[in-house]
């Protein structure tokens, strides 16, 4: 009987005890996933391969209607004095995901991820009465960015009511585009992440724009325009958020000032 009457206190121990070890086991995993995302570094990458002479130009947009409301946006390249599916020779190389395709053009439409181009040419869709943003540069085979004037191109453009290209006036106000990271790593491919991208109509100083990484919660202000390896970063899926900033760690508005990308590391 007295047994009886003890059961509803045992069971209501039994689920605060229960409660309290889940409110700790829930707590412990936040802790131990901060703990990871705090020894997260960043380190500039070592002298990539230089490619002083390399040259990327458009010969050639084209438009085809297609459909009531878009049309067949073409866009063909000419490349010099540099070799597209030739694999980049150099220590880099090794150390991070490489593309085994070999050199290439980065195709960035509007900010999105981009379309590594192993062939000078590339046809997307696009809507009638659309403006766009059309960044191409030349890449190494690991992804790096070729950061010279003649390796890059940008379009500022619109396709018109009847489905024309049209060249928009150049903006001038700084911009930023994303590149690295993309996808999914997996294996040795996590232990040196690649960040890299593209600035325009500005200089990175430290006492002037930067630029702000944010890797989930954690932030990191870059003053230098280089490629870096993020390195230490845990598993699953990470948010990385790149923002330009004024001199006084203002974020610029405007467009293609803030990109977010969520990458997979397994």
């Amino acid at each position: 009987m007295k047994t009886l009457l003890l059961l509803p206190y045992l069971l209501a121990t039994m689920v605060l005890a229960l409660g309290a070890c889940s409110r700790k086991t829930i707590q412990s995993l936040w802790l131990s996933k901060q703990e990871l995302f705090n020894k997260i570094t960043i380190e500039p990458v070592r002298q990539s391969q230089a490619f002083p002479d390399a040259g990327l130009t458009i010969s050639q947009t084209q438009t085809e209607v297609f459909g009531p409301d878009s049309v067949k946006f073409k866009v063909a390249y000419v490349v010099k004095n540099y070799e597209l599916t030739k694999m980049t020779m150099d220590m880099t190389m090794g150390e991070c995901a490489n593309s085994a395709k070999g050199q290439h053009i980065h195709y960035i439409l509007d900010n999105k991820p981009y379309v590594a181009l192993y062939k000078p040419e590339n046809t997307v869709n696009l809507a009638i009465n659309s403006e766009h943003y059309l960044l191409s540069f030349l890449s190494r085979s690991y992804h790096e960015a070729i950061k010279t004037p003649t390796a890059a191109i940008l379009l500022h453009f619109k396709i018109d009511g009847q489905g024309n290209f049209k060249l928009l006036p150049d903006v001038k106000a700084p911009m930023l585009f994303y590149s690295r990271p993309k996808g999914e790593y997996v294996g040795k491919d996590v232990q040196n992440v690649l960040l890299d991208f593209y600035v325009k109509n500005t200089i990175l100083a430290a006492n002037g724009h930067k630029v702000r990484l944010s890797v989930n919660d954690r932030q990191f202000i870059l003053s230098q325009w280089k490629p870096y390896f993020i390195k230490n970063l845990p598993l699953g899926n990470i948010i990385f958020k790149l923002e330009l900033l004024d001199a006084e760690g203002n974020k610029i508005q405007g467009d293609n000032t803030a990109i977010e990308r969520e990458v997979v590391l397994k």
